[in-house]
């Protein structure tokens, strides 16, 4: 019986994980590229979201499609998160939506999975910015911030390392650029169906939160998303009233006395298992909000609060999902960021760090079982995904 319970974990030891892991960051990053063309003054986020979900639906839907008891699709729904906002704004049908202005800071967040296998990704952009309209100023600050932090923890993300490590660069580098990581903000470790495994990295955490946050070391096979938030400000993210519209399922059982609510789970149970989902998806969206209210209550739906910072402050996010082979990284997520287009006063303070995100990105070339390739040849080889190339850095 026993055997019978528990199916072996699925890692990328196996070529058909990492497979699926692969086309699922396809997927995420051609539907980011489509998400950042439609940014544009006078576009509405709700519209953009609706747009970007419907393309990863899409998408998904094309692959596998032979395996019919393989599940795939949205892993986590299109949020267009602008300036002060921290997170998670993706407006519902009935919510307020936001129309989109030149020099806003918009941070996409999306994600996809085949059989569970979850690829997610967040990019910042400037609405109207081209290379002949460079930003600077505290715009270009948090981007700069945001971007060199998230590639000095891909390459502090390797077998052996512990989090603390990216925890403390991610930190150092936001504070070269005068700016903070939001407090208490975590990248997971990313397991098949499950989008908030249990190892993970905290950026910014107070003192309560350092004492109570485990301590843990990188291993081959895992694969994570990391994902750097950065501010202007002192680096809180405090709710307002905008309402929530992403939820997930947990773990939790109740007997839910409502029958609006016993509907809602069902539905969630059959179409999102327990991956994120927007309540926009559900065709009557009334009812479905009236259902996750007892859902929450009972904690069988957990929440994703859109959080914010204080008005006048600015936002910038990064986020990829890498796999740790045994030959080094591999980012299956992230598209290309243009250095040249942000012009900034600061750069990065610590001699090591700068030297740091100076390195390619990637994994080397040979079985590289554990041995580090010699500095300074040509064995650690740029990724294929367009994300972090190796720029000369001006950090």
């Amino acid at each position: 019986m026993a055997d019978v319970e528990k199916e072996p974990e699925k890692t990328i030891a196996e070529d058909l994980v990492v497979t699926k892991y692969k086309l699922a960051g396809e997927i995420v990053n051609k539907t980011l590229k489509a998400v950042i063309e439609l940014c544009v003054v006078d576009a509405s986020v709700r519209e953009i979201c609706t747009k970007g979900d419907n393309l990863l639906t899409e998408e998904t839907g094309k692959v596998y499609k032979k395996e019919k008891e393989l599940k795939k699709g949205i892993a986590f729904p299109t949020c267009l998160s602008v300036n002060n906002c921290v997170c998670h704004f993706s407006p519902a049908k009935n919510d307020a939506d936001y129309t989109l202005k030149a020099g806003d800071v918009v941070k996409i967040d999306l994600g996809a999975h085949i059989d569970g296998f979850i690829a997610v990704a967040a990019h910042t952009i400037v609405v109207g910015a081209s290379a002949d309209k460079k930003i600077s100023g505290r715009q270009a600050d948090v981007i700069l911030g945001a971007y060199w932090a998230v590639q000095a923890a891909l390459r502090l993300l390797k077998a052996g390392s512990n989090n603390y490590s990216i925890t403390d660069a991610v930190q150092q580098i936001s504070e070269s650029y005068k700016c903070k990581p939001i407090e208490g903000m975590l990248s997971h470790e990313l397991k098949q169906f499950k989008i908030d495994g249990e190892k993970t990295i905290i950026q910014n955490p107070s003192e309560a939160q350092r004492k109570e946050h485990e301590k843990c070391t990188f291993e081959k096979h895992e694969v994570y998303a990391i994902d750097v938030i950065v501010s202007t400000g002192e680096g809180v993210g405090r709710e307002k009233d905008t309402k929530v519209s992403i939820y997930k399922k947990s773990e939790e059982n109740y007997m839910l006395k409502l029958k609006a609510s016993r509907a809602l789970l069902a539905e969630v149970k059959t179409k999102y298992g327990n991956m994120p989902f927007n309540i926009r998806s559900f065709e009557e969206e009334t009812k479905a909000r009236m259902g996750v209210v007892e859902c929450v209550a009972h904690k069988m739906i957990e929440p994703f609060q859109v959080l914010y910072e204080k008005p006048a402050e600015i936002v910038a996010q990064f986020k990829h999902t890498v796999l740790l082979m045994p030959n080094g990284v591999n980012l299956v997520t992230g598209i290309n960021f243009d250095v040249e287009n942000y012009v900034s006063e600061n750069s990065i303070a610590q001699p090591e760090l700068k030297e740091l995100v100076a390195q390619p990105l990637g994994p080397v070339k040979g079985k590289g079982k554990g041995k580090k390739a010699a500095s300074g040849t040509a064995a650690a080889v740029a990724t294929k995904v367009e994300s972090a190339p190796a720029v000369e850095t001006k950090a």
